[in-house]
């Protein structure tokens, strides 16, 4: 597989805001979020689709989506966390994570955001880094 942009953030040779990494998985912020709080969680495996991992990867990106989208509800004050499945933007396995609320607002993104600040991403990495 060809290298991606996530394969140069997974080998140190882009930053991102990290807010949790393990032998298997990393998230971190998406510089044009959707929303506050929205997180990339990819595998370090490279493989284009989810559905292609083996099923020990597989395993290991949803438990990382799990705790991270739990960590997001309870350190932002949003009720919701969207997940969202597409792969048509960067050809590596990723699971995209957009807090949201009902009273304040509903989840139809329609395309690509503008991009954040990067004094913003880390004050907000800050908080919701898993030390």
């Amino acid at each position: 597989m060809e290298e991606t942009i996530f394969t140069k953030i997974i080998n140190g040779d882009i930053p991102c805001h990290k807010i949790y990494e393990d032998e298997q998985t990393l998230a971190f912020l998406d510089i044009h979020p959707d929303n506050e709080g929205h997180t990339l969680v990819i595998p370090k495996k490279p493989v284009e689709f989810v559905w292609d991992l083996d099923s020990e990867t597989y395993l290991a990106l949803m438990s990382t989506v799990q705790k991270v989208a739990l960590r997001l509800r309870d350190v932002l004050a949003y009720a919701y966390v969207h997940e969202r499945v597409v792969g048509t933007d960067v050809p590596h396995a990723h699971v995209h994570l957009v807090p949201f609320d009902v009273t304040t607002q509903t989840y139809t993104p329609e395309g690509l955001s503008a991009q954040a600040e990067d004094a913003t991403l880390e004050a907000l990495a800050a908080r919701l880094r898993f030390e």
